[in-house]
């Protein structure tokens, strides 16, 4: 279960099970947490091993939400698929590097599993609606794409060692955002900062930054920034002929995007919206999942390309060591 799937997962599922009556059992959740005991939750039975669960559960009619850290992922995902469960939604990101990503690959295809990636920016509201604006091409075309990413993260990263760098804390939904609205592309530039707190120095926690060229052209910059003292999620696509600027929701408190769509001449629109996209990514999983049997998640695709461009732009800043953004001429030869 994990801190995530007691904070986000149980509550959205409730949410789901509220709003769609019948997509899901009723039955109680079942909970496999070596390291925390989840005992007293409401609506939650503890097992003490996944094969105590497989005995209280069906896994052939069950679904797995695997919330472990991505590099504590491939062995129980291996023992999952072992005991027969095929559905199984798992945390961003799919892997942290292009090792692990050939595994959960190998695991998926030996076992036949259905693997859904939790990147829940990708059935936003709000990002519908920027989708919507793309392809409608009211607008002209899309020429550039900013993400902003600010969020303190100084407990959590001290206490735990479960992402091992910025890079795969927040920009994996970024990430899974931009290719979806822009296409494949190629990393042109990377940097990344230590998280520094009281006397302890967290190599590559604290931000980190890349710059993506699409294929189709349009260039995207993405900035998180796990130091930051406020927190934000806000996107902005520019247009020949207009500007989009996004603020997604920032916690589990409020359910509430915005849409501003600045205009030639300065008018201005803005809409303000619900927006409880982790509800809506669950929804849709358990619908595909209680229909007929599909050989992948529609977005799979796009999680591998994610996984593969965080890889890259890890590589470089290894390469580069500390600094600033490289210009896209030098990161050329360093490859």
């Amino acid at each position: 279960m994990g801190r995530s799937g007691q904070g986000l997962h149980l509550p959205a599922l409730a949410r789901v099970r509220a709003a769609a009556p019948g997509l899901l059992a009723r039955t109680p959740v079942v909970a496999v947490d070596p390291f925390r005991a989840p005992a007293g939750i409401p609506g939650v039975v503890e097992a003490g091993s996944l094969e105590e669960a497989g005995r209280l559960r069906p896994p052939a009619r069950t679904v797995v939400h695997l919330c472990t850290p991505p590099a504590a992922r491939e062995s129980v995902l291996a023992g999952l698929a072992g005991l027969g469960y095929r559905k199984i939604i798992v945390e961003k990101p799919l892997a942290v590097d292009l090792a692990g990503l050939m595994a959960v690959a190998r695991l998926r295809r030996r076992w036949d599993l259905d693997v859904t990636v939790a990147t829940h920016w990708l059935d936003s509201g709000l990002t519908r609606r920027l989708r919507a604006a793309v392809r409608g091409g009211h607008h002209g075309e899309l020429r550039r794409i900013e993400v902003i990413q600010n969020k303190p993260r100084f407990t959590r990263s001290t206490a735990s060692h479960d992402h091992p760098t910025a890079f795969d804390v927040e920009l994996p939904h970024a990430l899974a955002v931009v290719l979806s609205l822009a296409g494949g592309g190629r990393i042109t530039g990377a940097s990344s900062d230590d998280m520094v707190f009281e006397r302890l120095r967290l190599p590559r926690l604290g931000r980190a930054r890349l710059r993506l060229d699409h294929f189709a052209g349009t260039r995207t910059e993405i900035d998180s920034d796990l130091t930051s003292p406020v927190r934000e999620r806000r996107i902005t696509l520019e247009f020949d002929r207009a500007v989009l600027v996004g603020h997604y929701p920032c916690s589990e408190a409020d359910h509430t995007a915005q849409l501003r769509v600045v205009r030639p001449g300065g008018r201005v629109t803005r809409s303000v919206f619900t927006d409880d996209a982790f509800a809506a990514f669950l929804r849709g999983a358990y619908a595909r999942y209680a229909g007929p049997a599909s050989p992948m998640h529609r977005t799979l695709p796009v999680q591998v390309d994610t996984v593969r461009l965080l890889a890259e732009a890890k590589r470089l800043c290894a390469l580069q060591g500390a600094g600033a953004l490289g210009r896209e001429e030098d990161l050329d030869a360093v490859r």
